[in-house]
């Protein structure tokens, strides 16, 4: 009765959106707007200075999702993703409901709600690594370029016919400020190392920035680039361990949501106690609690081998 009710109240609001030619997109994106256009006040950016809080919780997951989504050109898909995070929070409690197991209900509706964004953190591992062998491969030409023409520019203009996205269109951006909005090349330079999310590739930088003093520091450039290479090498041979995690998690997970219909087979009592009885529905609802919280954790734990250097205090 429970489920017919969801059901009839999600019949309700489709029909209202139907009847009002609403559409449930550019609704997502009026709620969405005034909290992405916020702007600090003089007051909280102090007081954030000051009190130095780094967000936990829900309010990291969604902050990293952002800066992924932004990292990526995907800063419009953010609307659309809360639209998926809100229909699965509705399927959750469908299930809950339909298993009539109130236990279930704040479980699921959370976790499936969490899923969407879950899933673009996972998938930032693949565009990471896909960056940095692109990375690799760009700083390597151009390094050899400018190691000829003791020029960024001539270096950058020669060789980015031959660089793939998304790291060419970073370099496009510097050529069109270099050659038509401002000539110093030092102020493009530091402009350009704020466009990729990389300790090597700040270096790398760093140290263009300082031949424009002194040319002979150029031999400095091939060592750095060389560290993109170690880190391929080294990502290609803890690929396995890095995944064997979740390959665990996936394994495991089948395992458990598999035995309760082969109880069913095994053990129609077992069954019942599960399915129906007050201590039954609570064991559900700790295993589901206890899988969407090893989800979270393994999609924490698996991250590309990155360089990072060490801040000396």
């Amino acid at each position: 009765m429970g489920l017919l009710n969801v059901i009839a109240f999600l019949g309700l609001v489709a029909g209202s959106f139907i009847l009002f030619s609403l559409n449930l997109f550019e609704l997502a994106e009026a709620v969405i707007k005034p909290f992405k256009n916020r702007k600090a006040t003089l007051k909280s950016k102090v007081n954030e200075v000051i009190k130095n809080k780094k967000p936990k919780g829900l309010k990291l997951l969604i902050q990293e999702t952002k800066d992924i989504l932004e990292a990526t050109n995907k800063s419009d898909n953010f609307s659309n993703l809360c639209i998926w995070a809100f229909a699965l929070f509705v399927l959750g409690v469908m299930i809950a409901i339909s298993l009539n197991n109130l236990f279930l209900v704040p479980i699921l509706a959370t976790g499936f709600s969490l899923l969407p964004f879950w899933y673009v953190k996972f998938t930032a591992t693949f565009y990471k690594k896909q960056l940095n062998a692109e990375l690799e491969t760009a700083l390597s030409v151009i390094t050899t370029s400018y190691m000829r023409s003791e020029s960024i520019i001539t270096a950058v203009d020669e060789n980015i016919t031959y660089i793939n996205p998304p790291v060419a269109d970073v370099f496009k951006s510097f050529l069109m400020q270099t050659k038509l909005i401002n000539s110093n090349i030092k102020m493009a330079l530091e402009n350009l190392k704020s466009k990729i999310d990389n300790d090597v590739f700040r270096e790398w930088v760093d140290a263009v920035i300082a031949c424009q003093e002194d040319k002979n520091l150029k031999t400095t450039l091939t060592p750095i680039v060389s560290k993109l290479s170690d880190m391929r090498i080294v990502s290609a041979e803890l690929d396995y361990l890095l995944y064997e995690p979740m390959k665990e998690f996936i394994t495991m997970t089948i395992l458990l949501v598999g035995n309760i219909p082969l109880m069913y087979f095994l053990n129609k009592s077992w069954y019942h106690t599960l399915m129906f009885t007050a201590i039954g529905k609570a064991i559900l609802a700790i295993c589901a609690l206890v899988i969407f919280v090893s989800l979270s954790a393994v999609i924490k734990i698996t991250k590309p081998v990155e360089y990072r250097q060490i801040k000396k205090a």
